[in-house]
């Protein structure tokens, strides 16, 4: 599409879906106002991981401790009342 790395805060309101189309094929943006940069526009680094690699490591990972997380849960949250859902 050939569009400027550096793209007026006017261009990417009128031309949002273009510029957007492009940074989703990875492509970065400098957003300028009055001709002096403002932010910039860049992709997000999304990493995936293969089912194999994620099935290997949740194999490998560590049994979690059922009374560690309810301690957790009940240092975080005030659960008094709990067994009244009317007791407010």
């Amino acid at each position: 599409m050939g569009l400027p790395s550096e793209v007026s805060r006017r261009d990417l309101r009128t031309r949002s879906k273009d510029i957007m189309d492009a940074v989703e094929r990875g492509e970065s943006f400098t957003i300028t106002r009055d001709g002096r940069p403002m932010g910039q526009l860049v992709p997000l680094r999304r990493r995936f991981v293969a089912r194999e690699q994620f099935v290997v490591s949740s194999q490998q990972a560590a049994a979690p401790s059922l009374t560690q997380f309810r301690a957790d849960q009940d240092l975080w949250y005030d659960v008094s009342g709990a067994d009244d859902p009317y007791g407010r």
